[in-house]
């Protein structure tokens, strides 16, 4: 399928109301509305193109940049490829739940994960830490520092109340996902979320969140879930 094709099918799969939610979230136009599982079958058909999904990515349509992410090739991206899309991600939707997620499959991703965090920059930030909540949730504990991930706790626990807002809701799902999916510091993360306490994140336009790792922990605690992985990160 060539990127005309895939842009008509896009559209013909749009839907006012999932539009209204993308603008309210922060998409700005274009953009078509198009449910995320109602681009499955065309996934199906494609499969992986990483030519294609470059020229999607490149179209600054929301629903063309978010489906670039599921027919991408993680592992063909380089890390400039990396920091071409996360240039181009104009707000969270993109930055955390299409180039962390697309990164989080690659053999660098703890590596330009790491450069992201350290940058200063919000969304940038926001995807480094949202990609490894997308790793943890989906890698053995084995890939893992125990020592690093200890010390990303502490620097949350240092940071977070500052830190700029979408990356404040990323690094609370951080500390949740250390302790529900990676078992050797389950105790530590809930010690760290309980030590940090309820993180305010204004949002415009919206009430503000107040986020609650501890809580979040716990739940996941009640209902058996601690040692969770996801079979895949992609959907």
């Amino acid at each position: 399928m060539d990127l005309q094709t895939v842009m008509q099918e896009l559209e013909a799969l749009g839907k006012e109301r999932s539009k209204k939610m993308y603008l309210s979230n922060g998409a700005h136009e274009p953009v078509f509305g198009v449910a995320t599982g109602a681009m499955k079958p065309i996934a199906r058909k494609i499969k992986k193109d990483q030519a294609l999904a470059e020229e999607l990515y490149a179209t600054g349509n929301y629903d063309a940049m978010y489906f670039a992410g599921v027919i991408a090739d993680p592992k063909a991206m380089t890390e400039a490829d990396f920091d071409r899309w996360i240039d181009g991600a104009y707000f969270y939707m993109l930055s955390d739940y299409v180039v962390a997620v697309t990164l989080a499959e690659a053999d660098i991703a703890q590596d330009v994960a790491d450069k992201w965090i350290a940058s200063g920059e919000e969304l940038k930030m926001s995807a480094g830490w949202s990609c490894y909540c997308w790793l943890l949730g989906n890698r053995k504990d084995e890939e893992f520092s125990e020592t690093k991930l200890a010390s990303m706790l502490d620097q949350v626990k240092e940071t977070i109340h500052d830190a700029p807002e979408r990356t404040k809701s990323a690094m609370s799902n951080f500390v949740t996902t250390v302790g529900v999916s990676y078992v050797p510091l389950h105790e530590r993360a809930l010690q760290t979320a309980k030590e940090i306490g309820p993180v305010e994140m204004v949002r415009e336009n919206k009430k503000n969140s107040i986020l609650k790792a501890a809580d979040d922990i716990q739940k996941q605690v009640e209902r058996g879930k601690i040692g969770f992985k996801r079979k895949y990160v992609r959907c």
